[in-house]
């Protein structure tokens, strides 16, 4: 196993010999620089484990060495011995308060060569480790906070559907015996299913790296896809005098995708699409081939999911598909900001694109890109 490397920093050529001699025969990787300048490049250049440093040296000494490393980010924490001739208490102070962690007098003693610098590097060495655990730590609690978030997220959907039918039956005349039509229960079993089905989703998805979207692919008919949805929807866009149309034409070719996120995506872009406009919206679904001549490339259908509300600047654009990006809805609710960065990395797993085109008072329109099936 490699010891790590070690710079001695001395104008005297014996002192650089000497110490050279004594690390090295630990099996220490030894540099050397003979002036302050010639550290500080070697330094930046391939930062050292640990730094030998002589204070009394020409042009830049010791202490102004270490003054220019530890206000660098890069090299502040590369812990430094210093080496000098001088014994005064005053001297020893003075590195200490300029970042130096420990001391030796001149003339050596190898025994206590080799016990400072091994202490120093034990400690250093449990500060990465300390740091990397922190890291570490600090990136589960991330993935923790977004799977949390997106579970509050994205059950919201399938559940406010089911609720509104409950609603909508509710709502019949008290005095008649209320009887529900079989295609009802279906739709109110199918929303259950997506709710059982993104629960799953988002468990498997919390095993992988952050959003290392886990996809179940399958042929999909995106009309059919699209009709279903409006099925499910038609509650909500009453509730909102909205209107959706679906222009996507019934013969497109079928696309290779996740049933289960793909929903994810235009829910999420339905309600969006909802939660940013006034009464009356419009809100239509399309989708076209690509045409691609190129060989060894995918063919990718283009879907479009667009309205004529009130749109939103280029500024506003830009940070749409960001985490935590919140916008403030029609009636002043905030959102978590985590439905179109979760359709952006719905769509990146597919190996497709999702993009904005939009302006104030023009509406907005979506698109992304799915692969043809085979």
């Amino acid at each position: 196993m490699l010891k790590e490397s070690l710079l001695i920093v001395d104008d005297q050529a014996d002192n650089i010999r000497i110490l050279s001699a004594i690390l090295t025969e630990k099996g220490y990787k030894v540099r050397k620089a003979i002036n302050g300048k010639m550290a500080i490049d070697t330094i930046k250049f391939k930062p050292p484990d640990l730094i030998l440093l002589d204070i009394n040296m020409p042009e830049i000494n010791g202490y102004e060495v270490c003054k220019i490393l530890k206000v660098d980010l890069e090299t502040q924490n590369i812990p430094i011995i210093f080496v000098s001739a001088l014994d005064d208490v005053i001297d020893k102070v003075k590195a200490f308060q300029l970042g130096g962690l420990d001391y030796i007098t001149k003339p050596f003693q190898k025994e206590e060569v080799i016990a400072r610098v091994e202490n120093q590097l034990t400690i250093r060495s449990q500060q990465k480790q300390l740091e990397a655990e922190i890291k570490q730590r600090q990136k589960t609690e991330e993935r923790l906070k977004f799977y949390l978030h997106a579970v509050s997220h994205d059950l919201r959907n399938p559940v406010i559907g089911l609720s509104m039918i409950f609603k909508n039956i509710l709502q019949q005349d008290q005095s008649l015996t209320i009887s529900i039509l079989r295609s009802v229960v279906e739709r109110m079993e199918n929303s259950c299913d997506r709710q059982i089905q993104l629960i799953n989703s988002l468990v498997e998805t919390q095993q992988h790296e952050i959003w290392g979207i886990t996809l179940q692919c399958q042929a999909l008919n995106l009309y059919l896809l699209a009709q279903e949805i409006s099925i499910v929807w038609l509650p909500r866009l009453q509730e909102k005098q909205a209107t959706l149309i679906n222009n996507i034409p019934p013969d497109l070719p079928l696309v290779q995708a996740d049933l289960s996120q793909i929903w994810r995506v235009y829910e999420n872009l339905l309600a969006n699409a909802l939660k940013y406009n006034l009464s009356n919206l419009e809100i239509t679904f399309n989708a076209e081939i690509i045409q691609n001549n190129l060989i060894d490339t995918p063919q990718m259908i283009c879907c479009i999911v667009s309205d004529n509300g009130v749109g939103m600047t280029v500024e506003q654009a830009k940070t749409l598909f960001t985490p935590y990006n919140r916008g403030e809805g029609t009636q002043g609710n905030l959102s978590l900001g985590l439905g179109l960065y979760l359709c952006h990395q719905i769509i990146k797993a597919h190996g497709g694109t999702i993009e904005v085109i939009t302006q104030p008072q023009q509406g907005t329109q979506f698109w992304f890109t799915l692969p043809v099936a085979n």
